[in-house]
């Protein structure tokens, strides 16, 4: 088994990745973890009953955005050989909510305990992406959840922008969210990826991120932008006809995130989740009746949206039209990086019509955002 520093070495080398020293001092503490995992399971006891796996100490890897955490967990994940799933941790949460209701229909009295024991069945490892609390919901049900996941020998890798004790920060009833904390603080490695690198900014740093007309060299481009900032393979990158119909629908390609956003009682589908880039066509988040908090929940999600073919706009198309302002509001006031491919330049998008005189701000604003820096401090 080639360990993880020569698989990271060897890319280094090739220039696929820039070596950096506090990405490579994580490297040991992965390799510990696969290790372990990777060790003989203990043997069967009295009657023939399976033992629980040995309980594998995980990775609590926190740090500014575009350090390479999530790229360090991939690079990790992909080299482990147990039952194992990488999931963001937002579309996590809702799928035990999800799970909980499913429950508490088949009047189930514990609905997190299912939910739970066929997490336990099915995976030995569990990579979370983005671990963040915001939810009194999810905090009641979170701590509960990774006790059961930690006493059956599931192991934990898990990302985050913030240290463990600024998890749920402020939240509501706090104090019943802190033993959680104290929790991950010691069945997980806390380690700080302090990289003084913005990998993620680097890679749009000077790069164009406006392109019109949205025509198939456009979606090139924008193919080999996503393919950086997530790390997937080109020939999944490149969607074919059928597959963008797909995501128009809020359905992703096969092996690929998606998420969907709850908002007050809506959905908000982002087609297309990794690393916290999201790739959506205009019509996903303007073609749909969503409103200010809905595009604020998205700004507050993603760092880099991608939106697609943004068509000329006008009186028909209006309620899209008004929808695209406010969203590119919610992106601007959040400093979320956007990547756009349109039908024109912004100047030239909303030529006539109601709502023309108007627009000219938001015109301004995506000419901002293509500004070299732009975005770099939020």
């Amino acid at each position: 088994m080639v360990e993880l520093k020569y698989i990271y070495a060897t890319r280094a080398s090739e220039g696929t990745i820039k070596a950096d020293p506090a990405q490579e001092a994580v490297l040991p503490e992965l390799e510990r973890i696969r290790q372990d995992l990777a060790a003989p399971p203990p043997k069967r006891g009295l009657f023939g009953r399976a033992p629980r796996p040995a309980p594998v100490k995980g990775l609590y890897l926190w740090g500014g955005v575009g350090r390479g955490k999530s790229y360090l967990m991939d690079l990790f994940v992909t080299h482990v050989s147990v039952p194992k799933r990488r999931v963001h941790f937002h579309a996590f949460m809702q799928e035990i909510h999800a799970g909980m209701t499913e429950a508490r229909k088949r009047g189930v009295d514990d609905a997190l305990a299912p939910v739970a024991d066929k997490l336990v069945q099915e995976v030995r490892l569990l990579a979370f992406d983005e671990m963040q609390i915001t939810d009194i919901t999810d905090a009641m049900i979170v701590g509960r959840l990774f006790e059961r996941l930690f006493d059956a020998g599931v192991a934990v890798v898990t990302t985050s922008n913030r240290h463990p004790d600024e998890l749920y920060k402020d939240g509501l009833n706090r104090a019943l969210f802190l033993p959680f904390i104290e929790m991950i603080k010691d069945r997980l490695t806390v380690w700080e990826l302090a990289s003084p690198t913005d990998y993620r900014q680097d890679r749009l740093e000077g790069a164009q991120v406006y392109f019109h007309p949205a025509d198939a060299a456009a979606r090139a481009a924008v193919d080999d932008l996503w393919h950086d900032m997530t790390h997937t393979p080109r020939a999944r990158a490149r969607a074919t006809e059928a597959q963008q119909k797909m995501q128009q629908r809020g359905v992703g390609l096969p092996g690929e995130d998606g998420l969907v956003l709850k908002v007050k009682g809506r959905e908000v589908r982002l087609a297309r989740f990794r690393n916290g880039v999201a790739r959506v066509s205009f019509w996903d988040l303007c073609g749909v009746p969503l409103g200010p908090a809905d595009y604020l929940a998205v700004a507050d999600a993603v760092r880099v949206l991608i939106l697609e073919d943004v068509p000329r706009l006008g009186i028909s198309n209006f309620n899209e039209a008004k929808r695209f302002v406010t969203l590119v509001d919610a992106l601007y006031e959040a400093g979320t990086r956007l990547v756009v491919t349109a039908a024109d330049a912004p100047e030239r998008l909303y030529l006539e019509g109601t709502g023309a005189f108007e627009f000219e701000r938001t015109a301004s604003r995506l000419r901002e955002m293509q500004s070299e820096g732009w975005g770099a401090d939020g």
